[in-house]
């Protein structure tokens, strides 16, 4: 068996000693070497050519972000980043992944090691996945941002959609790779948008500079899910990260529920919660999005949703970075249509577009 080859990039000596050792206790991966800045890892880069690369975000000499951003543009690689549990490590989180890391691991503050043990489950599959994933090269960033290769660099104009009904609702699905991949679904979104829910696999700590990010991007309102709020057109709403995120009636009006409940397919938040309540409460007037992620979560429910009525989009295997959670809603006959993800907005705005369910003015 071809064991994946991980190169550690940490300037702590503790954490590259645990995260070596975590990874050499994996039959199917081993640590072939290990470096304190980035340029030590370009060397090691160069001379053993690894599978995989975890990175921390804070070192001397060049930070983690400088070195992604070289790194995607000239040699791309699956990256996992090691991120610190703060406002300002979820801030530079957001940043890596729009670099092109497949995934992070948020080190805990305090208790070190013991937390990164706890963590070494998270970590190995993790490196597992993105040892799988489509990597994109980098494109020379514009001024302000970064795109990846294939993306849309310039948008063509948001047209408002006009006077939809309140009741139509768009719900969306996604893991690995997904925070990119919302981001080209919302920055096409119009301002008369109808409402949005959204659940991305994300931990408690970094939903909210996810947000933050988005809404800072878009012509719709994006925010975190709040209990009991009205879900309103226009807006984006995403599940809070270490809790369930569902939707409920209040009268004629949708809202968020967001509680503390128990992870399902182990994940809190989970796509099936979410879809499962778009089934049950939103039925023909929803719209199912599954993008890129690993596993199945959220393939059952989205299938229930197309029982309902609903009409579903589902990425397409070359455009996702992990081509899992897409996958299984193909197999369980969730999709009416598979899209590369670039074309999925224009598909969605289309039928929107088009839709005889309008409010008469």
């Amino acid at each position: 068996m071809k064991k994946i080859r991980v190169v550690v990039v940490d300037d702590s000596a503790l954490v590259r000693s645990l995260l070596a050792e975590i990874i050499n206790r994996q039959k199917d991966m081993e640590c072939i070497g290990t470096a304190n800045d980035p340029l030590i890892a370009r060397e090691m880069i160069r001379e053993l050519n690894p599978d995989v690369l975890t990175l921390d975000v804070e070192m001397p000499r060049m930070d983690g972000i400088d070195f992604l951003g070289r790194l995607m543009r000239l040699r791309p690689m699956p990256v996992v980043m090691i991120s610190t549990l703060t406002e300002r490590g979820a801030e530079v989180t957001m940043r890596a992944l729009e670099l092109g890391a497949v995934d992070f691991v948020a080190k805990p503050r305090i208790g070190l090691a013991e937390g990164i043990k706890e963590l070494s489950d998270q970590i190995v599959e993790k490196i597992r996945v993105a040892a799988a994933a489509h990597i994109r090269r980098l494109s020379t960033p514009a001024p302000g941002g970064a795109a990846a290769e294939g993306s849309t660099a310039v948008r063509p104009e948001i047209k408002p959609l006009g006077r939809l009904s309140t009741e139509k609702l768009i719900c969306i699905g996604s893991s690995t790779g997904g925070t990119e991949a919302i981001k080209e679904i919302l920055t096409r979104m119009p301002a008369d948008s109808p409402g949005i829910v959204i659940t991305q696999h994300m931990p408690p700590g970094f939903t909210t500079s996810f947000a933050a990010r988005l809404n800072s991007l878009c012509q719709i309102t994006v925010q975190e899910a709040a209990n009991g709020e009205r879900i309103l057109p226009g807006h984006a709403y995403i599940a809070p990260g270490g809790k369930q995120f569902r939707i409920d009636r209040s009268g004629a009006n949708y809202v968020a529920v967001v509680e503390d409940g128990e992870p399902v397919n182990r994940h809190k938040p989970s796509v099936e919660v979410l879809f499962k309540s778009c089934a049950q409460v939103v039925g023909r007037n929803a719209f199912g999005i599954m993008l890129t992620g690993m596993g199945n979560d959220g393939a059952k429910a989205m299938r229930e949703m197309k029982d309902a009525g609903s009409y579903n989009y589902v990425q397409d295997e070359a455009s996702c970075v992990v081509f899992g959670m897409p996958r299984e809603a193909i197999a369980h006959g969730a999709a009416d249509e598979v899209l590369p993800l670039t074309a999925i907005a224009p598909a969605l705005l289309s039928r929107l577009s088009n839709t005889t369910d309008r409010y008469r003015v």
